[in-house]
């Protein structure tokens, strides 16, 4: 057995030679440097730098959405910051080269391959960090070990990333979120800024900074367009996989989530009843669903969906929206909640593009504004549905304050411009915004805009692509404040 691993040396290091070809011409791969940046980049680069905090950089998020490019902008930033590139350790965990070796044996193939007797200084990438067993231990006995040196690390098929980093890795890890594209990025990457001018609308009693379109038509047809094929960056920017993102998104992200990260994290026995689990949920996202319900369509047992939502959840490919009452109170059991893709294009990869006149448009924009304030991390994001009487009332997206446990606002998320020729149907939200004192509240239609005033109450109407666009525009700047 022992001989199975004895990869010769030489060979680990030529490859180690080959991933950081900046040793030699101090530049990255031309594949990566050719490729736009992400405006998150600008978020990351400086925990990337960061010195002070002796923490490991963990940057997780799905697959796709361009964590290994960001890893290379990282490394093209650090030369351009004049960092010695014989500095840069770049190893991609995922080459079965390395399969037998820890992160302690790598080190120090990589300061054998440079002949360096220290790390002093440096920054060492790893790649794909969840293909090493136990991989939060090595990394904390890294930091532990070599306080003068930052580790940054990647990963994906996130649950172990999650979960373990938060056990084992206490106050020696910094969690970094890549999410899908916002539709502000998409519109970045798309070059389309030209769509959009700084104007203001009006909630309430105020008049707030808002980014609106100049010509709402050609605005939904890119929104349109990122719903089918935005959350990823390579699909976005490529019509050939576009034509086929079936077999791109399909085998790429979710079939090697499915059938070989998940089933190797947690020993998942059924692999195919995950994989038709998965797919009855993106068909159906946005909906609101019951274990039971759930049970009786998908002829699999309660405990094992159970598992089955929190394993999906953690590898990034739904997110679960808990229910609360008209005042946003919690129930004590959880029999219904919703479940959405957390990438609406999700549902192209598995099934078919849609146009904005389908019936599964309604579900698709709420899939994409929810996913949207996905990016925002530790906002209390639920729906309130109630009944009192004979009456019952639903808001879709509602945001509770954690600590008050009081609602602070409500949001209608609506594919249609009937609810602003007839408010008065609004008969929901308007109850919960009497229920709760508000005074105001938000209703994305297709292409309308404008405020309606309903039993004192001042309904803000915004084109649906407008607000999500929005969504990620403040959140971004959120993010660079704090």
């Amino acid at each position: 057995m022992s001989g199975l691993h004895l990869i010769p040396t030489e060979k680990i290091i030529e490859r180690l030679r080959y991933e950081n070809p900046w040793w030699v011409n101090q530049q990255i791969p031309e594949l990566y440097g050719s490729m736009a940046k992400r405006l998150y980049f600008n978020l990351f680069y400086p925990y990337v730098i960061e010195k002070n905090i002796r923490r490991a950089l963990v940057l997780m998020g799905p697959r796709r959405v361009g964590k290994t490019v960001m890893l290379y902008h990282s490394i093209q930033q650090l030369l351009m910051d004049e960092v010695n590139p014989q500095k840069i350790f770049f190893i991609g965990i995922d080459n079965p080269i390395y399969v037998h070796l820890s992160l302690e044996d790598i080190l120090s193939l990589c300061k054998q391959s440079l002949n360096q007797d220290n790390l002093k200084g440096c920054y060492v990438f790893f790649d794909e960090i969840q293909y090493l067993k136990d991989w939060e231990r090595h990394l904390k006995i890294l930091v532990d070990s070599y306080p003068d040196t930052k580790f940054i690390v990647s990963g994906s098929a996130a649950a172990a990333l999650k979960w373990h980093s938060t056990e084992s890795g206490a106050g020696r890890f910094t969690d970094f979120m890549l999410p899908p594209l916002t539709f502000q990025e998409y519109i970045h990457l798309k070059n389309k800024n030209h769509l959009i001018y700084e104007g203001q609308i009006s909630y309430g009693d105020h008049w707030i900074p808002y980014s609106l379109a100049h010509d709402i038509k050609a605005f939904n047809k890119e929104f349109v367009h990122y719903l089918n094929f935005g959350g990823y960056p390579e699909v976005v920017l490529s019509e050939k996989i576009q034509s086929d993102m079936g077999r791109y998104v399909k085998n790429d992200i979710v079939d090697k989530v499915l059938l070989r990260d998940l089933p190797s994290l947690y020993g998942i026995k059924d692999v195919q009843e995950l994989n038709r689990f998965f797919t009855y949920i993106a068909y159906h996202s946005g909906n609101e669903f019951s274990y039971e319900k759930m049970s009786q369509e998908s002829g699999i047992q309660k405990d094992t969906l159970k598992k089955y939502l929190e394993y999906l959840e953690a590898a990034f490919l739904i997110k679960v929206l808990n229910k609360v009452d008209v005042n946003a109170k919690r129930l004590k059991r959880v029999t219904s909640f919703k479940v959405y893709l957390t990438n609406p294009s999700l549902r192209t990869a598995l099934f078919s593009p849609i146009s904005e006149t389908d019936s599964e448009m309604g579900n698709m924009v709420e899939t994409a504004v929810l996913s949207q304030w996905m990016h925002r991390e530790k906002l209390d994001l639920t729906y309130a549905r109630w009944k009192e009487g004979r009456t019952e009332g639903e808001v879709d997206l509602v945001l509770v304050d954690d600590k008050k446990y009081k609602p602070l606002w409500g949001v209608e998320i609506k594919w249609s411009n009937r609810y602003f020729e007839k408010p008065n149907d609004l008969k929901s939200l308007i109850h919960f915004c009497q229920s709760n004192s508000f005074q105001k509240a938000l209703v994305t239609s297709i292409d309308q805009i404008g405020v309606k005033e309903i039993d004192s109450i001042k309904l803000s109407f915004l084109p649906a692509s407008i607000y999500s666009y929005n969504i990620g525009d403040i959140t971004l700047k959120m993010k660079n404040i704090s």
